[in-house]
């Protein structure tokens, strides 16, 4: 009885988490349907030029604007966005015992409004997941972005940010934000194997149903990161930027020019 308990408690557990694996999977076909063309850095210019919803110097570990570099390029919501961390000189993400959330340097840092908008939606029902063994991933959550907050910054533009800390969220919903404004802190809610920030442009408000947009930063000092290789041994290869934007990708370090 007691083993029939557990496994009836861990597959109601994963149920969330598999409606959302499969409604993902359908976004796949539907999104390319309902926006066609996909935006892409050839076909869409947006209306809103983007600050790093950060403070001081991070390092992005996922994203570019290619299908090489792309956090995740068959995702249509996730092709553009970011993952990022705070990396030291050795290209460790952390100090100390790694399976202590507190060791990683991004843990708690400030989570900013990339630029003025309205809050339309806040969740903040998950606490941090557990850092496990082997970059395996906490089975004990419920929502893949985890604590996170939408914000509308024009027609077709809303940032998704995600993995926040619980109970650290410092906006409500139909609140207006100015850009650079403390929204929360940084956390590892939802499904992460470290603390970080998960950073994205969407069309619309849903997470899954909505074509990520390639996003154009603007006043961002851009550097390559010393040792990152120790950290993520994937192949780099360097992009250009337009006149018009600042794209970046993975294994640069970046920050707002103060």
């Amino acid at each position: 009885m007691i083993i029939l308990a557990i496994c009836h408690f861990r597959s109601t557990y994963k149920l969330p988490l598999t409606f959302q694996s499969i409604a993902q999977l359908c976004s796949m076909f539907i999104i390319p349907m309902i926006d066609n063309p996909v935006p892409s850095i050839e076909n869409h210019q947006g209306k809103v030029k983007y600050s790093l919803p950060l403070k001081g110097n991070w390092v992005v570990v996922n994203g570019g604007i290619t299908k090489a570099l792309s956090h995740s390029w068959s995702i249509n919501s996730q092709r553009y966005a970011y993952d990022f961390i705070k990396l030291d000189e050795n290209g460790k993400s952390y100090a100390g015992d790694e399976m202590n959330l507190d060791s990683y340097y991004c843990y708690e840092e400030e989570i900013l409004a990339p630029a003025d908008g309205l809050v339309v939606k806040v969740y903040d029902h998950q606490k941090d997941s557990a850092i496990m063994k082997n970059n395996g991933t906490d089975p004990l959550i419920k929502n893949l972005a985890g604590n996170h907050i939408i914000i509308k910054h024009d027609d077709n533009e809303y940032s998704f940010l995600a993995h926040l800390k619980h109970n650290s969220i410092a906006v409500k919903e139909n609140e207006r934000v100015k850009r650079g404004q403390k929204l929360a802190l940084c956390g590892n809610s939802g499904n992460t194997t470290e603390p970080h920030l998960h950073f994205q442009i969407q069309y619309r408000k849903s997470f899954i149903f909505s074509s990520g947009i390639p996003i154009c930063f603007k006043d961002l000092q851009i550097t390559v990161t010393i040792n990152y290789d120790k950290y993520d041994s994937r192949d780099l290869s360097e992009e250009k930027n337009c006149d018009r934007c600042q794209y970046i990708h993975r294994g640069q370090t970046v920050s707002n020019k103060l």
